[in-house]
């Protein structure tokens, strides 16, 4: 091989690694890997269109039944990804993060995966989740709308390294009509009162620190689960859904808001519709 056509192979080694470290970077470590669950399920999507729909959901751990059923019913759905709110599993071992994958097979959309606190028992952390799914905090784009996907499953909020992130991605996601923000563990708990601290984040003063953050750039919408059921709201400007109701056992017994739902997000354009579903 003569040199020319040497330093052109090399050249074109690093460029392929270079688009998949910006793609999908760990923002905790340096390592990055085509193997990571959720850049596999990213790449699955078509991101070129404006109008399309895709489902959330949240709380599916320990449920078999259940969740088979909504699997299978949002099948009959023209949405083309999930975005699986955290508290996949009971424990975050890795027989039971590989139980999850195996079990969402029946779906026929890639399916991206938010970490909550029950991917952190009982006692290694994050390490599992990480190794199998990836980055804990990150974020992708479509046509019109910019995807943050946040890691507050110590259920205390952002350390300051995330929490820098993401004022940046906040900045960035400007230039998009739509702003989506995913977290499992709610900001306030709403059935406590209006910012009240519950089955939300124990820190106050970290959570209006968040709130304050997606006010400024404009969130379109925060979307959390941890609460076995189902809520919809306003955090000071900004809106809310928490969806709850994946598979596990509800919260409560009022059927306003405790029944099992997910979520169908309708983007047409500007336009944004919010469908939750009974199952």
């Amino acid at each position: 091989m003569s040199k020319k056509y040497f330093l052109i192979f090399i050249f074109l080694i690093i460029f392929a690694v270079s688009v998949t470290a910006i793609f999908f970077m760990d923002h905790s470590t340096t390592t990055t890997t085509s193997s990571y669950f959720n850049q596999q399920q990213l790449a699955k999507i078509n991101k070129s269109s404006s109008s399309y729909s895709f489902v959330v959901y949240g709380d599916n751990r320990d449920s078999k039944g259940r969740f088979n059923k909504m699997l299978l019913d949002i099948n009959k759905r023209n949405v083309v990804f999930a975005m699986a709110n955290g508290d996949l599993v009971s424990i975050g071992s890795k027989s039971e993060l590989y139980g999850f994958i195996n079990q969402i097979k029946i779906s026929k959309i890639p399916t991206i995966t938010i970490i909550g606190n029950h991917e952190l028992y009982p006692n290694k952390g994050s390490t599992y989740y990480r190794q199998i799914f990836g980055p804990t905090y990150y974020s992708f784009t479509t046509k019109n709308a910019y995807f943050i996907i946040l890691d507050d499953s110590n259920n205390q909020g952002l350390g300051s390294v995330q929490r820098q992130w993401l004022q940046k991605e906040l900045k960035k996601s400007q230039k998009y009509r739509h702003r989506f923000i995913f977290l499992h563990t709610p900001l306030y708990d709403p059935r406590k009162g209006k910012y009240v601290q519950g089955h939300s984040l124990t820190n106050l003063k970290a959570a209006q620190d968040m709130n304050n953050l997606f006010d400024k750039y404009n969130v379109t919408m925060i979307f959390s689960s941890h609460i076995h059921g189902y809520f919809r709201g306003k955090w000071h400007k900004t809106p809310y859904i928490i969806t709850g109701g994946a598979g596990v056992d509800l919260a409560g017994t009022n059927p306003k808001n405790f029944f099992f739902n997910y979520v169908i997000v309708h983007l047409n354009g500007n336009k944004v519709i919010y469908q939750v579903v009974k199952y």
